[in-house]
């Protein structure tokens, strides 16, 4: 037995076959990169109609629609749309206008059936004003400082002068001997009055 030819033998069979996997490989993988091959088609060159119901060509046949395929730009079809200027019917989408009447339908007596009946719009009335939940009860100032005075709120007191924001939403307007007046900055309503209440 030779086993070193039996070798070079299995060894030349298997350098063979590689080959012709490399050559099948490369011939079928390099067309995939290479793309189709696509004849470049000038600008010059005219473009010959196609016929979509296959008829021949005379003086009875329908014209045919020519399919521009290239891509470079056409300036004078560029130029011929800034030209076009826009040409509507001349009504103003933004301002309101009042819409046309509708004709009323007239009888056999001349007069109209259903006579249009006035409706006077009204507006609703104002909201109530909400009472101020806040209550006078002292002042706090000493003399010679300005006045600051007693503001109670369920279990919060407060201590505010002319001009200062109570809870957040309260401001303190003016204060006399007797009341104080606040306006409530979050409903926007006018400046309310509330008395002292003697403790």
């Amino acid at each position: 037995m030779n086993l070193g030819a039996e070798n070079r033998k299995t060894m030349a069979w298997a350098l063979g076959l590689g080959v012709v996997a490399i050559f099948a490989l490369v011939y079928e993988v390099v067309p995939f990169f290479m793309g189709p091959s696509v004849t470049p088609v000038s600008a010059s060159q005219p473009i010959t109609p196609v016929s979509r119901g296959g008829a021949a060509h005379g003086k009875n046949s329908k014209k045919t629609r020519t399919e521009n395929l290239d891509p470079t730009l056409q300036l004078k079809l560029l130029a011929f749309s800034e030209q076009t200027k826009y040409e509507g019917s001349g009504r103003n989408i933004f301002v309101s206008r009042a819409d046309d009447p509708i004709p009323a339908v007239i009888g056999g007596n001349g007069t109209t059936d259903h006579p249009k009946e006035e409706v006077k719009w009204t507006p609703p009335p104002p909201p109530p004003v909400q009472p101020i939940p806040l209550k006078f009860f002292g002042f706090a100032s000493r003399p010679g400082e300005p006045k600051k005075i007693f503001l109670s709120k369920d279990q919060d007191v407060f201590i505010a002068g002319e001009g200062e924001i109570v809870d957040r939403r309260y401001k303190v307007v003016h204060i006399s001997a007797a009341s104080v007046e606040i306006q409530d900055l979050v409903n926007s309503g006018p400046p309310q009055n509330i008395p002292l209440t003697p403790s």
